[in-house]
């Protein structure tokens, strides 16, 4: 019942399954107040390019469990730059094998180690958007 705070659209990169670290972040979101659109598992750039255009998000979030998918995230990334969509997205990744540098390095906004980081990550880059949006 909480008010809806914001959109996120959430799935596993190309080449991965896993997907119960993701659901975890996605029901987290959800009682956060997040409309969340789950897109589920092995996920290509274009599936995520078309589910942003479709839904408009404020958040994008990428897992992989999988030390060969993990380059996949920066795929997705470089698709929403060469979409224009980059600016309009909060681009978080997740999944057992990533750390702040790889992060850092395929230019997310943030990584989050768990699902209870992910909420409070996605709150603090929330407001920092609104209030840039609010200064414009």
């Amino acid at each position: 019942g909480a008010p809806q705070v914001g959109t996120m659209i959430i799935g596993t990169v190309k080449g991965d399954i896993h997907d119960i670290g993701k659901n975890l972040v996605a029901m987290m979101m959800e009682g956060a107040g997040f409309k969340v659109v789950n897109l589920g598992i092995n996920n290509d750039a274009e599936k995520f390019l078309n589910a942003v255009k479709e839904h408009n998000p404020d958040i994008v979030g990428m897992s992989a469990l999988l030390t060969t998918t993990m380059p996949y995230m920066e795929v997705v990334i470089k698709a929403l730059k060469e979409a224009g969509l980059r600016d309009q997205v909060i681009v978080l990744v997740g999944g057992a094998p990533l750390n702040e540098a790889f992060a850092e390095e395929i230019e997310a906004d943030a990584y989050c180690r768990d699902a209870a980081t992910a909420v409070e990550t996605v709150k603090k880059l929330m407001a920092i958007k609104r209030s840039k949006a609010a200064a414009n």
